[in-house]
């Protein structure tokens, strides 16, 4: 009887854990990228997203080539970034990322980050002045160009004059990557001074189609006074309406995020600025603006400021942070409390991936390495274990001795310990140590702009999206695709049996009947818990699990054999 109540309390414990995480997860632990392939027929085939309608979108949504043909513009051409910049508003708003494309498919256009105004998903940064008393350039201003093409180390100056004494520059330059320098000029040829201040703003149509998270800042971003600003939502804007959300800085910057990819205008990093996010009828902005200046009669104001416009790749935030003194443009990317672990295992992977060209290897090679660096430790507690298992003989005597005496059966047992030099709790130090190593690949795997779209070997053509192979519809072969935790794919099911090895061989603890059956379901439903996640997390669990059980069949062999 006792033991088919306990293997009914196992099942129930094991059900609430299941259904919990299932219901807690997408909330407080999102688990991985949506799906890059499907497995139809046993073959893997690239998963084209659905089409998604922009948020607020406006009413009549124009077509993008007519609305880029309808105004004259100045390209944009880099290794990593095209587009183009339109002259009438002085608005950088055609952009696409000429290196990221937006599904694995062979013929995937590229990923589009900015957009015009009256088109679909607009987004685009722009530039200009506020003050008073003088003709000020707007968004129906037609500027000209000093080139046709804006091209690292060829920038081009966009001018333009209000004939009555003020000129008004734009100097434009860009890299190789996603940083454009903007200086912003007015030179006062009237007879009296005037004060300006220069302003540079982002500005979208709709929130972004990635989900935001607790784990993984999604919308309105920047770092205003040191602080990084993760808590502001597109809840939040819509709220706060145009009197929106004010900040003072020094330097910082600010802008709006999306998984991968980021839009943010940053001042001169010494400068003090008002910034302000504020939104109108489904419209955003990000801007910032320095104290206004007095121009004397006959001299020229400068200003320089920055826009980034791109893809967040880890390793260039910290290059933009180091060269240009940027103020934690790195905490672009929400690494959250972990970030001293996490950076250095990016790293370290990113590191093994250039050496060996294929992330899946390197997520392998990582896995050796940290299991490596945790040998000692897991030595000091297989042998704990070992010891716990010799003297369970004594300390059932000394349970049973003093059963009906709590408080001196505690001493008896902490005696013990000490004079057989056994540490009860050596266990939980490599679990302890592993939960931040865990956290910290999930971050990894899910947020870094480097690891989207990854492959490995055979099926698996993104590490960053759950295993799309799976026997529940029998490989593909039947016509439905299952999702969540339902969706048990073959790298969960190796997780679950390797698991399972690692339960057999580890030497057993004094546990209960209770315990025990919990312990060996637990493999089972991990299997449900880990389908979801993302497979190149699963394949270092698969293979650090081999390694654990490898490690403790050599143990095994080396330590003396212990009876009960």
């Amino acid at each position: 009887m006792n033991e088919q109540r306990n293997m009914i309390t196992a099942l129930v414990l094991s059900a609430l854990v299941l259904l919990g995480w299932a219901l807690l997860s997408d909330k407080f632990f999102p688990t991985a990228n949506k799906p890059a392939t499907q497995i139809v027929n046993g073959k893997t085939v690239p998963l084209t997203p659905p089409a998604v309608a922009a948020a607020n979108a406006p009413a009549q949504v124009q077509d993008r080539n007519k609305v880029l043909a309808q105004t004259p513009r100045v390209k944009i051409l880099t290794p990593k970034l095209a587009g183009s910049i339109d002259l009438k508003g002085a608005q950088i708003d055609d952009l696409t990322l000429t290196t990221q494309r937006d599904t694995i498919a062979k013929d995937s256009p590229p990923v589009r980050l900015f957009s015009p105004q009256g088109t679909k998903d607009a987004y685009f940064a722009g530039f200009g002045w506020s003050g008073q008393n003088v003709a000020l350039p707007d968004a129906n201003t037609l500027w000209t160009a000093t080139g046709d093409v804006l091209a690292p180390g060829k920038p081009v100056t966009l001018t333009w004059n209000n004939q009555q004494g003020q000129g008004f520059a734009i100097k434009l330059s860009v890299d190789e990557n996603y940083l454009f320098t903007v200086q912003q000029s007015v030179t006062n040829g009237a007879g009296r001074p005037i004060a300006l201040r220069p302003y540079s703003l982002v500005s979208r149509t709709g929130p972004s189609k990635d989900p935001s998270s607790w784990q993984a800042h999604v919308g309105p971003i920047g770092v205003m006074g040191g602080i990084a600003q993760y808590k502001t939502n597109w809840k939040d804007l819509d709220e706060a309406g145009a009197a929106g959300q004010k900040f003072q800085s020094t330097g910082g910057w600010l802008g709006f995020s999306d998984k991968y990819w980021l839009a943010a205008v940053i001042p001169d990093p010494k400068a003090q600025v008002d910034a302000a996010f504020a939104s109108a009828s489904g419209q955003y902005q990000a801007e910032f603006s320095p104290a206004a200046a007095p121009v004397a009669p006959n001299q020229t104001a400068t200003t320089t400021s920055y826009l980034f416009a791109g893809g967040k790749d880890a390793t260039l935030l910290d290059t933009y942070d180091d060269r240009y003194h940027f103020d934690k443009l790195d905490h672009a990317i929400d690494w959250g409390w972990f970030r001293i672990v996490e950076k250095p295992i990016f790293y370290l992977l990113d590191w093994l991936f250039r050496q060996v060209g294929n992330f899946g290897v390197a997520i392998l090679l990582l896995t050796v390495i940290v299991r490596a660096i945790m040998f000692p430790i897991a030595q000091k507690q297989f042998r704990s274990a070992n010891a716990m298992k010799a003297v369970q003989p004594k300390m059932k005597a000394l349970q049973e001795r003093h059963k009906e005496d709590k408080p001196r059966l505690q001493e008896e047992m902490m005696k013990l310990y000490r004079e057989e030099k056994i540490n009860p709790l050596a266990g939980c130090l490599p679990v302890l140590l592993q939960i931040p190593i865990f956290f910290s690949l999930y971050k990894v795997l899910t947020l870094t702009l480097e690891m989207r779209h990854q492959p490995f070997v055979l099926w698996i053509k993104d590490l960053s999206a759950p295993d799309p192979l799976t026997p529940v519809n029998l490989f593909g072969f039947l016509p439905f695709e299952p999702t969540g935790f339902l969706h048990l794919s073959v790298l969960a099911i190796l997780l679950g049996g390797t698991m399972w090895l690692q339960f057999k061989f580890n030497p057993q603890m004094n546990m209960d009947p209770t315990q025990k059956q919990i312990f060996a379901l637990m493999p089972w439903f991990m299997m449900f818990i880990m389908s979801p996640f993302a497979a190149g997390l699963q394949i270092y669990y698969i293979a650090s699990n081999l390694i654990t059980v490898g490690q403790m069949q050599l143990l095994n062999r080396r330590s003396p054999k212990t009876s009960t």
